[in-house]
């Protein structure tokens, strides 16, 4: 008799979470899958190691009894919470549902986002969040919007303490958008995602602009326009493989170093073709990534924010199996120059490697800031500083190649030696000097400018003098000038020199950085 009563009830408990499982029953699941979109459930399994899933609170329901919800309490309530692997390490997820309720959020969904992200700050692992959701649940009124200020309080003691990945694969709207947004990374899906503060209807009785749910807030518009989002992928798959790639560079948090791969890639590799990498003409651009993808083991560079400011690149490449975060100036976008966007970009990626101990990797070509009325009215100034005060507040490992040009302020502000540069490495191509030859020249002999004979004599003698990386050198600014050839070798070297670096900043509660 007790065997069947059991049976009976292990095949209630299945029975239930069979239910859970549908979410909102098979024509919504039919419904999603039309968008090209997978379900909440779906994006786990392809996220995480095989069976590694573990769900938390699959039975919980809202507790909303006005506007008829009472009869309508879908199991799990519109987000699937739990922990798993990646490639065996540790992570926290939430995927919400849009097949319940429309992924709304209600103060129950709320709780359960909240009790995973406690969970991932005390046992020190990372949190995934996949967005899908039509925003506040209306019928819960105030409520709803107490449990989104929840998730936005432990967003914000969760970060530095723990990486915190946004995937948004559907809408995301309203308040909704201001978790997510204080999250390390970003991630849209092309075409079925989208991120507004206020959507197209509000817009247009507002401010009487006609635009689409996609312009306003797409994945271009957030990669390329707004710099919201770090990337764009083409589908959910193609997203959830490329955040398992992001994770094996990531440590679990900040209590731990990254994680350690085995590599086949030697670390005294040399490389010929760089010495050939910059041209003799010094105004002739060449591709910096290159020389990023030449000094990584395998090759192998993950870049943050590829489309956004492509006057400076920011990602993840591996040395001797170990994250480093390289930002390095683009001499084939706007001549390498740094600019309110550009310093944006840089300082908010330089400091995440600062959070999470990720040495720095910085690769220098920079022949200024930007000029301009544009950058000058929009405060070029205060985030340019941004950029400044973000490498010199960084105590991770800090090592600098110059390649060419390393002009005036943007040299300090590219990780020099002044910021506290542990390492700075300059190739015989450099120059770094306070201004090119030619502004030089016109401000120390304005009087010869009428003769052109003395002032190609003038520019000459400068370029004799600074157009080269010695003088850093002899005031010990520069390290070393290595061979272009052999900078993997180099950097490897410092790195590794450097993996007991211990650096500590005066005590302050926290800094304030000129936002």
């Amino acid at each position: 008799m007790e065997g069947a009563e059991m049976k009976d009830i292990l095949h209630q408990l299945e029975e239930r979470r069979e239910e859970a499982r549908m979410g909102g029953g098979q024509k919504r699941i039919d419904s999603q899958h039309a968008k090209g979109k997978l379900t909440a459930r779906e994006r786990i399994d392809l996220l995480l190691d095989e069976g590694s899933f573990e769900e938390y609170d699959m039975f919980v329901t809202h507790r909303c009894a006005d506007f008829g919800m009472q009869e309508n309490k879908p199991r799990g309530d519109g987000v699937v919470t739990g922990w798993g692997t990646i490639n065996g390490r540790m992570v926290y997820v939430f995927s919400q549902d849009f097949t319940v309720l429309g992924g709304s959020v209600s103060a129950t969904h709320a709780q359960k986002i909240c009790k995973i992200m406690d969970m991932a700050m005390q046992n020190g692992a990372p949190v995934i969040g996949i967005n899908d959701s039509g925003g506040a649940r209306i019928q819960e009124g105030v409520d709803s919007l107490a449990g989104y200020g929840d998730v936005f309080q432990r967003n914000i003691e969760a970060s530095g303490v723990v990486p915190q990945i946004s995937l948004i694969m559907g809408p995301c709207a309203g308040g909704a958008v201001y978790s997510p947004a204080m999250t390390d990374f970003i991630f849209m899906v092309k075409d079925s995602s989208y991120m507004f503060v206020t959507g197209p209807d509000v817009v247009k009785t507002v401010t009487n602009e006609h635009v689409t749910a996609e312009e306003l807030g797409g994945a271009t518009t957030h990669t390329r326009k707004s710099s919201v989002a770090d990337g764009a992928f083409e589908n959910d798959v193609e997203a959830l493989s490329e955040i398992r790639r992001l994770v094996d560079f990531l440590p679990l948090s900040n209590r731990e170093k990254p994680p350690v791969r085995p590599f086949y890639d030697s670390p005294d590799r040399i490389e010929e073709s760089l010495d050939t990498l910059v041209p003799d003409n010094p105004n002739m651009p060449y591709d910096m990534k290159e020389l990023i993808t030449k000094i990584a083991d395998e090759g192998d560079f993950y870049e943050i924010q590829e489309d956004f400011a492509g006057n400076i690149i920011t990602g993840f490449i591996r040395l001797e199996g170990q994250t480093v975060g390289v930002v390095a100036n683009q001499p084939m976008v706007l001549a390498g120059v740094l600019d309110i966007d550009s310093a944006r970009k840089a300082a908010r990626f330089v400091r995440f490697c600062d959070c999470f101990e990720i040495p720095i990797l910085t690769l220098v070509d920079v022949p200024g800031f930007l000029p301009g009325t544009g950058q000058e009215y929009n405060g070029v100034i205060k985030h340019g500083a941004k950029l400044l005060f973000a490498y010199g507040e960084a105590t991770v490992p800090k090592v600098t190649v110059i390649t060419r040009k390393a002009y005036g302020g943007a040299y300090v502000v590219m990780s020099s030696k002044h910021l506290r540069g542990d390492i700075s490495y300059a190739w015989p191509t450099s120059e770094i000097a306070v201004m090119g030859a030619k502004g030089a020249v016109e401000i120390l002999h304005r009087s010869d400018l009428g003769d052109p004979e003395k002032t190609a004599l003038h520019t000459q003698e400068y370029e004799d003098r600074f157009a080269n990386p010695f003088v850093a050198a002899e005031r010990g600014f520069i390290d070393e000038v290595i061979q272009p050839r052999s900078t993997r070798k180099r950097v490897a070297r410092a790195f590794a020199m450097l993996r007991r670096k211990e650096k500590k900043m005066p005590w302050k509660k926290h800094d304030n950085i000129p936002l």
